[in-house]
């Protein structure tokens, strides 16, 4: 018999279903880590919200999500399409980095232990008893969607009231969403996105930046940690640490880019100082190797703002580039203080840390590579 087989993709089936319910999630917390909320809604139907006294953005979003398919997933509840702003939580199920996590008994591509495993499990055991009949798509957040303002209008409302509810229908006396970029670190929930026009950083601001891995590394930064890495990850956060006993509203600014940036935002989030996320433009991490991308997506998610200074994918090097000395130029006229890894004879890193010195002469600190 003639014709042909498709492969069709876990939207595709869950769309082609007649009775498929879509429900909108999404997490909150005041300070990162402090009282968080959850909200999910389906559009004109069912919507639930809760709180938890200490808890963090990713960990509410998470339990957003559990929730929601707790009430309507399952044998009589049909297919459910999932729509949530955390590209931590959508890509764990798109690119399957549960399996790993799985097969490492429960420990991430940077082998450490996954953190909030204890909403993890239970909602990737709900998942797997029916992968066919849950999908997972990402909305950009605060970005006019309705139904994504309302999940965040329901999880910021419980994570400052610390209450939850539920009902049928619109929510009432729900506060107005917020504006991207009009209030500073600490007063809004953390993970929120920012056009760079909008928005500037309150408080102290350090640029980390600097040394990216070698070429002969293997190409992934997070299969090549050494103890090299270990050791500039550690005087980071001591530094850090340091600065935030003069600063307490410190704020470090980080691309994420791997290697220096990359340790700059794990050695925030070991000193407890909260990180800003400075894109040069979406998605820089595409062509990473899986474990970096894994890694990305779970740091994008801990920082309290991340702002993409162009809407444009740059499709060429020479356009990468000249959009990656625009986010350098931005961070030379927002940062106070920059501290910059470099070994003393990357030419590149040289070149940066010039550009900086001549911007701010006595606040550029170099962090031996």
């Amino acid at each position: 018999m003639g014709g042909s087989c498709r492969w069709r993709s876990q939207n595709e089936r869950i769309s082609s279903a007649t009775d498929s319910t879509t429900v909108y999630t999404d997490g909150a917390c005041l300070g990162n880590p402090g009282p968080g909320g959850w909200g999910w809604v389906v559009p004109d139907g069912r919507w639930a919200s809760g709180a938890e006294a200490a808890a963090t953005n990713q960990r509410m979003e998470l339990t957003a999500v559990l929730e929601a398919l707790r009430a309507l997933a399952g044998p009589l509840g049909g297919p459910v399409e999932v729509v949530s702003d955390s590209t931590y939580v959508v890509n764990c199920f798109r690119d399957r980095w549960w399996a790993g996590w799985l097969k490492r008994d429960w420990r991430n591509s940077n082998k450490q232990p996954v953190a909030n495993r204890d909403v993890w499990e239970p909602l990737i055991e709900l998942y797997r008893t029916a992968p066919h009949e849950i999908a997972f798509r990402w909305v950009k957040g605060h970005a006019g969607d309705e139904w994504n303002d309302v999940a965040d209008r329901l999880a910021a409302e419980a994570s400052r009231t610390q209450l939850g509810r539920s009902g049928v229908g619109m929510p009432d006396d729900l506060d107005e969403a917020d504006e991207p970029g009009s209030a500073g670190f600490g007063e809004r929930a953390a993970g929120e996105r920012a056009d760079a026009g909008s928005w500037r950083p309150t408080g102290r601001c350090v640029a980390v930046l600097g040394m990216q891995p070698s070429a002969d590394s293997g190409g992934s930064q997070v299969d090549s940690q050494d103890s090299r890495s270990s050791m500039t990850r550690q005087r980071l956060a001591e530094i850090l640490a340091a600065k935030k006993e003069l600063d307490d509203d410190l704020v470090v600014l980080t691309g994420l880019r791997r290697g220096a940036e990359t340790l700059g935002a794990e050695a925030a989030t070991a000193s407890g100082v909260p990180y800003a996320v400075v894109l040069p433009y979406p998605n820089p991490a595409v062509k990473w190797p899986a474990a970096d991308r894994e890694h990305f997506s779970l740091m994008l998610d801990g920082a309290s703002k991340v702002v993409c200074l162009q809407r444009k994918v740059p499709t060429t090097p020479k356009n990468a580039g000249e959009a990656l000395k625009r986010r350098n130029a931005w961070l030379r006229r927002v940062a106070d203080e920059a501290l910059i890894v470099w070994d003393g004879t990357d030419r590149r890193v040289g070149g940066v840390v010039s550009a900086f010195e001549r911007e701010m002469p006595d606040d550029v600190w170099i962090v031996d590579a």
